[in-house]
């Protein structure tokens, strides 16, 4: 019927959109602060969804109880926010200080390279699964569409993880500290704001929400190599829609993207990522800047 093909329409775009919120959210964060369009991020939501499931394989593996495995994805997010993040950002982008943006782009680029080849040689090219904490929620009827109930606790987990980037941002000192950096990293230095530090933190929590982003999809996907180029596109798509540099605006451009791809795979499968470059597309064109942007003085 109509109706349940419109409920499921609704229930999937929702849980893509919030999939998407979590992985664009750090970019367009990352990008607020340190003007660098980070390409590698697709690298780090890789690792986070390798290592996640590495770390359920090894509860599962010893017969400990599934309930392990909700903290096994947490730890592999954190582990990549605390290792990976901050060592790009001190030895590799911290070099980029006053150069174009499209240096950072192409280094960014080139990093994720190599870490494609890195992934392959760590955990091959077979695919990983990490299916326990899918399983391990049960289902839910809702209406006549019943769902796992997994998808549907990751639309809560991105809602969460909205609202505390949003406190962090707005209600902290540190978030105080990442605004004045955004407006004027030259000021801010002089003020004696430790610039490095911040953008090192900043760096350091993009990364985290986009392995977060791979180690919570690890349960509904099968892990495989080249997952970090799919999702740094779509991810792209939804930063320029809702403004680069804007967190709102990944929010809003992660429903609409996640609305309108779902729609196409149910009523014009032939059309599923058309219609999203298109309306990326049509936003560039009358907003572009996207929703939420807007135009920057350059310095010359």
């Amino acid at each position: 019927m109509l109706t349940e093909r419109l409920l499921a329409v609704l229930f999937d775009g929702l849980i893509f959109g919030a999939w998407l919120f979590l992985v664009s959210a750090g970019l367009t964060f990352v990008y607020g602060v340190l003007r660098v369009l980070n390409v590698a991020h697709g690298s780090f939501y890789a690792l986070g969804a390798y290592l996640a499931a590495t770390l359920v394989g090894l509860v599962v593996g010893r017969g400990l109880s599934p309930a392990l495995t909700y903290p096994a994805l947490v730890l592999a997010a954190l582990l990549v926010g605390l290792t990976v993040g901050p060592a790009m950002e001190r030895l590799l982008l911290r070099r980029l200080a006053g150069r174009d943006e499209v240096t950072g782009l192409l280094l960014t680029f080139a990093v994720l390279l190599i870490f494609e080849d890195v992934i392959k040689l760590i955990w091959g090219v077979t695919p990983w699964a990490a299916d326990a904490p899918y399983g391990a929620l049960g289902q839910l009827k809702l209406g006549a569409v019943t769902y796992a109930v997994y998808p549907l606790a990751l639309i809560g987990v991105a809602a969460l993880m909205g609202v505390l980037l949003w406190f962090l941002t707005g209600q902290t000192a540190f978030g105080k500290l990442v605004s004045a950096v955004i407006a004027d990293r030259e000021v801010s230095a002089a003020l004696g704001v430790d610039v490095g530090r911040v953008s090192n933190l900043a760096f350091s929590l993009g990364t985290f929400l986009a392995a977060l982003g791979g180690a919570l999809v690890a349960p509904m996907i099968s892990v495989v190599p080249g997952i970090s180029v799919e999702v740094i596109v779509i991810a792209f798509a939804v930063t320029v829609i809702g403004g680069l540099g804007n967190v709102a605006g990944a929010a809003l451009g992660a429903l609409v993207v996640g609305l309108v791809r779902t729609s196409a795979l149910y009523f014009f499968p032939e059309l599923d990522l058309f219609l999203v470059y298109a309306l990326m597309t049509l936003v560039l064109i009358f907003r572009p800047y996207g929703l939420f942007g807007r135009a920057e003085i350059r310095r010359i």
